[in-house]
């Protein structure tokens, strides 16, 4: 099987690493050359360093990994044996279309055409192409060699087997996929995390609590729970199932979610509160933030190497 990822970005580069990780040929497509030469020595250096704290994904070698990802520049020859076509490019509508556009004419009815979109609707991205039976949206989190969920939103058109297809070489590649059964605005995770955000905004806009102890709550509270378990299952065990959970509790919530307040705005003088709080334990400087993103990551690989040892016992 042959994978693209049109851009070489941060998202285009992850994909790469995790499909050749699944020991997937993998074609990293740019329109410049320099950029694909610094994608590639940006790539070998992380499975390097992967290599070395033993944290590289898949059984083979970096150096067998690497071996499996080339470079192109022109998108009719990237395009070419591809079964899985994967866009990377930043979020913007117009410029989907346009590389949508141009795959269509040059991809025969095999290939599945994919993006990495995190809030563009299926249905605005690949509406009136000939091969719409074939897109779908295949949104990671980032980094998204370290969080394997991956959101699976069908267009309206989307033939079942392109989902099922996807489905499956995402499970095969080690990703975690989940099926939309339709599309709607947000997907699924920023939903849920956008509403975890408007409410931790309203909290704090109140000064019911400080922006580091909202943080705190979810970090060492809620989040610690959720990176095992979702919230139904949360439900279903802190009672002696679901039924009996809303029995006890539906009243509860009922009453304290009537109480949350408007949409927030974003901005003014909570946003300058928050930003205040935020800047003072992570200055707002590319190498501390580089830092802190860095050390994040490492704390995300640690947890997805304890979240597989907890699952193969």
């Amino acid at each position: 099987l042959n994978a693209i990822f049109l851009f070489s970005g941060l998202i285009g580069r992850s994909w790469a690493m995790v499909f050749a990780a699944g020991g997937f040929k993998v074609k990293l497509y740019d329109i410049a050359q320099q950029q694909l030469t610094n994608a590639l020595e940006n790539i070998r250096k992380q499975m390097k360093e992967l290599e070395e704290s033993g944290l590289l994904k898949g059984s083979l070698s970096a150096e067998q990994q690497l071996a499996l990802i080339s470079i192109c520049t022109d998108l009719k020859a990237a395009a070419e044996g591809a079964t899985f076509i994967q866009e990377c490019t930043p979020e913007n509508l117009e410029l989907k279309k346009k590389i949508f556009g141009q795959l269509d004419l040059i991809v025969g009815d095999k290939v599945i055409l994919s993006s990495s979109t995190s809030c563009l609707l299926p249905s605005k991205l690949f509406t009136g192409l000939k091969h719409v039976k074939q897109c779908i949206v295949s949104h990671p989190v980032n980094p998204p060699y370290f969080v394997p969920l991956v959101e699976i939103v069908p267009h309206p058109e989307t033939d079942p087997s392109t989902t099922e297809r996807t489905y499956t070489l995402m499970k095969k590649i080690g990703q975690s996929p989940v099926k939309l059964n339709r599309e709607i605005e947000g997907f699924v995770l920023n939903r849920l995390q956008y509403a975890v955000i408007s409410e931790a905004w309203r909290l704090v806009g109140e000064g019911i609590v400080s922006p580091t102890d909202l943080d705190l709550v979810m970090s060492d509270g809620l989040g610690m729970r959720y990176a095992f378990i979702g919230p139904l299952e949360t439900m279903h065990l802190n009672a002696e199932g679901i039924s009996n959970y809303c029995e006890r509790y539906r009243e509860g919530m009922k009453l304290v979610l009537n109480t949350f307040g408007p949409v927030p705005e974003f901005s003014g003088e909570i946003q300058q509160k928050i930003s205040q709080a935020m800047s003072e334990k992570i200055p707002v400087v590319p190498k501390v933030l580089d830092a802190r993103r860095k050390r994040r990551d490492e704390y995300l690989t640690g947890l997805a190497k304890l979240k597989k040892e907890m699952k193969s016992d």
